[in-house]
């Protein structure tokens, strides 16, 4: 019990730390979609890794129905990761995301492929993901990259990139871009 109040309470302060129209930990708690998402989701998670696999999909779906933000029991979520306005927002099966990783409103996490493969993307550790951006396919997006805006990635992008476009191309990210809650398109 002690591990799940700990953890409410660093997502709660995650919030406040990539929100600034975050006011206070109680209506954050209340009123953030993101985070009731996120806090489903685990739970969902680890009824999919006992091997409840039919009550996962449904916490998932009712999930879905209240806060619009799919996300496949299946997928993996590490600690301190934030949705911010997240209608919209799809991350399949076989995701892997990392620690630190914010997702803004419309992104989706998806698939290239109908095989039960690794067909869903790979989020390493302090990524940001721009609202609309699509990210496709068993690719890895690096430890420290941001991905611009209703940018499409079908490709790798290497740690400490920034890729944006249609199709997307990365290129390095300087020290001075690294400043929080600045969108990646800032830097075209």
């Amino acid at each position: 019990m002690l591990s799940v109040v700990k953890m409410i309470r660093e997502d709660l302060a995650n919030a406040r730390d990539h929100d600034p129209a975050a006011r206070g930990d109680l209506e954050n708690a209340i009123v953030y979609s993101g985070l009731h998402a996120i806090w489903a989701h685990r739970i969902a998670h680890a009824w999919w890794k006992s091997g409840f696999r039919g009550p996962a999909r449904i916490l998932s779906q009712l999930n879905r129905f209240f806060t619009g933000i799919e996300i496949h029991p299946g997928a993996t979520i590490g600690r301190r990761f934030f949705i911010d306005h997240g209608m919209g927002v799809v991350i399949g099966e076989t995701s892997e995301i990392g620690d630190g990783v914010m997702l803004y409103h419309g992104v989706t996490l998806g698939g290239q492929v109908l095989t039960q493969t690794k067909r869903h993307p790979t989020i390493e550790d302090n990524v940001t993901i721009g609202a609309g951006a699509k990210v496709l396919g068993p690719i890895t997006v690096g430890a420290g990259s941001a991905i611009g805006s209703n940018a499409v990635v079908t490709k790798d992008v290497p740690a400490n990139h920034i890729a944006v476009g249609i199709p997307a191309k990365a290129r390095p990210r300087g020290k001075e871009e690294t400043i929080k809650l600045v969108d990646p398109d800032y830097y075209i």
